[in-house]
């Protein structure tokens, strides 16, 4: 598999599906998701020009983070539990942390960021399909969540995150990012002081194209970039 033909495809779809939304497409981040993939394969990918690198296991960015270094901007992107946190912060601060999905994560990460005297840049997750599968906050705790974390001084609110269902059809996926982008319009309106609405993270391998439509700013993309990791197929 070449990984940096797989970058190229990527990036022409993502600036594809930018121009359709009127968009510039250098307003979208590809962070290569690497669940299951090995330092050297990383570091193709790095070499082929990613900037940004999700994992969604602690241990597994902390190694790699460890073996690839600091050439890229690091991003923990799956679901964290409240008693890792201070192990994911304990190497420095991440470039985001996509998946602020409680009060009680929230409150550790900021206890956690003060002690090593950083501030933790985060996204909100939030369950805007309302599968019970899913994490993240109802739509309609948003905006009062938003209000209480900003007065949180470890934490730099700077957008939103969500995860759509799995589909065949990418299309299937659009009420689900067209919702998150009015969540965030709304929250941008509200004008919370220390909340910057910068970021929309949404959209992965089988549905990213539509999610840039939509006005993704990050895309997490694994599959497409590295192939299926063991054990998977598609």
């Amino acid at each position: 598999m070449d990984i940096a033909l797989n970058i190229r495809a990527i990036r022409e779809e993502i600036a594809a599906a930018a121009r359709r939304a009127g968009r510039d497409p250098d307003t979208v981040t590809l962070v290569a998701v690497t669940k299951g993939v090995a330092p050297d394969r990383i570091g193709e990918a790095v070499t082929a020009g990613v900037a940004a690198i999700g994992e969604n296991r602690v241990q597994e960015v902390l190694a790699k983070r460890g073996a690839v270094g600091e050439r890229v901007a690091w991003h923990f992107i799956g679901h964290l539990q409240t008693n890792k946190a201070r192990a994911l912060l304990a190497s420095g601060p991440l470039a985001l942390i996509h998946s602020l999905d409680r009060p009680s994560l929230a409150e550790t990460l900021d206890r956690e960021a003060r002690r090593l005297g950083l501030v933790q840049p985060v996204l909100v997750q939030v369950n805007v399909s309302g599968e019970s599968a899913k994490h993240g906050l109802a739509p309609g705790d948003l905006l009062p969540f938003l209000r209480w974390a900003a007065g949180l001084p470890g934490l730099s609110l700077r957008g939103l995150m969500t995860m759509a269902p799995l589909a065949a059809d990418p299309e299937s996926a659009r009420p689900v990012f067209r919702g998150l982008r009015e969540l965030f319009l709304e929250a941008a309106a509200a004008g919370i002081p220390g909340v910057r609405m910068e970021h929309l993270s949404m959209g992965m391998t089988g549905d990213y194209p539509v999610a840039v439509e939509e006005g993704a700013t990050l895309v997490r993309v694994g599959r497409a970039v590295f192939g299926a990791p063991p054990g998977r197929a598609g």
